[in-house]
């Protein structure tokens, strides 16, 4: 079945990169907003660099809800829009209907896999950087108790709490993870309000790093952590300049690497569909060291954080995936 799809995904590539000269991209964004300081925003940047570097001119839509995303993605390819870049597995779904309608359109999908001959689906290896950042948190807390704050309760951040819970156990298994998770549906994703309650009775239990995977709710969190005088982790992005002091590292996804890649493989032929994974080995997911945290990190804390990475990588540590099984091993 495998090898099926890949000779139909290289047949279509043939026939698609024959268009990649007509380049004009579009972004339908994620539940959230253009500019909620990680996600999205970091896609944003990638489309921007493009642009920068171009000249073209992208096309953005910010869905208020979820009956938007469906209309963004069709109307952005009838205008003629290619790529379409789908930001979030929420629009799964939606995409697929929308890329059967309009063959002849490259579309991207980010965090979510569709299987059709015209989308490339570019997924991270999330659990590989949580593990790493987990590992960072222990090394840091004082109390030996460490929290984590989620946006929405699904399986791709669990597979985040899972990850980051494996990272602080392999430094300290005595450790305490805390987690709660915000809500049930997208509006968890904006909900800085909340982020700082679920963060505040996390610190109040007795945690002194936390860290959110949750949009634009981890604001919240963070600002909660400053408050408190205690460590947040950051997500997506390099949240690290948002409170320099309190912001003990980020766990970075490059989505913006993988938004400006899509955009320039289509203009110069050789965007290809199917799927994309991205690690710690391909650079997909990082650990944020930079003048906002390097006095947070001590110079033996950074090494043991360059020896688990290459660990990881070649395979002597194994991150177990929660995704792979709905469960936390």
């Amino acid at each position: 079945m495998k090898r099926t799809l890949m000779a139909a995904a290289v047949a279509m590539t043939v026939s698609l990169g024959a268009q990649a000269a007509d380049v004009s991209p579009a972004v339908v964004y994620d539940m959230g907003g253009k500019f909620d300081k990680s996600f999205n925003e970091a896609v944003s940047k990638g489309v921007k660099r493009y642009a920068d570097e171009t000249g073209a001119e992208v096309k953005e839509f910010e869905p208020a809800n979820d009956s938007q995303i469906e209309q963004g993605l069709r109307r952005m390819a009838k205008r003629g829009s290619n790529p379409v870049i789908a930001v979030g597995f929420n629009q799964a779904h939606a995409l697929e209907k929308v890329a059967t309608e309009f063959p002849d359109t490259h579309f991207a999908i980010i965090d979510m896999v569709v299987d059709k001959p015209n989308v490339e689906s570019i997924v991270f290896k999330e659990h590989e950087g949580s593990f790493l950042v987990g590992a960072l948190a222990a090394m840091a807390s004082k109390t030996g108790k460490v929290g984590f704050v989620g946006g929405m309760d699904i399986g791709l951040i669990r597979k985040f709490e899972c990850g980051y819970e494996q990272g602080a156990k392999f430094v300290n298994p005595g450790i305490e993870v805390f987690q709660n998770m915000t809500g049930s549906t997208p509006a968890a994703w904006n909900n800085p309000g909340k982020g700082g309650e679920l963060a505040k009775s996390q610190f109040d239990r007795g945690a002194d790093v936390v860290f959110a995977a949750a949009g634009g709710t981890g604001i919240g969190v963070y600002q909660a952590a400053k408050d408190e005088g205690k460590y947040a982790i950051g997500v997506d992005s390099n949240q690290n300049y948002l409170h320099p002091g309190t912001m003990l590292t980020s766990m970075v996804k490059s989505v913006d690497v993988a938004a400006y890649n899509t955009i320039k493989e289509v203009a110069d032929g050789s965007w290809k569909p199917g799927v994309k994974v991205l690690g710690l080995a391909e650079n997909g997911v990082s650990w944020a060291y930079d003048e906002y945290n390097k006095d947070l990190v001590t110079a033996d804390m950074k090494a043991k954080m360059d020896s688990i990475q290459q660990d990881i990588i070649s395979g002597k540590i194994k991150v177990h995936d929660y995704m792979s099984n709905n469960a936390c091993e």
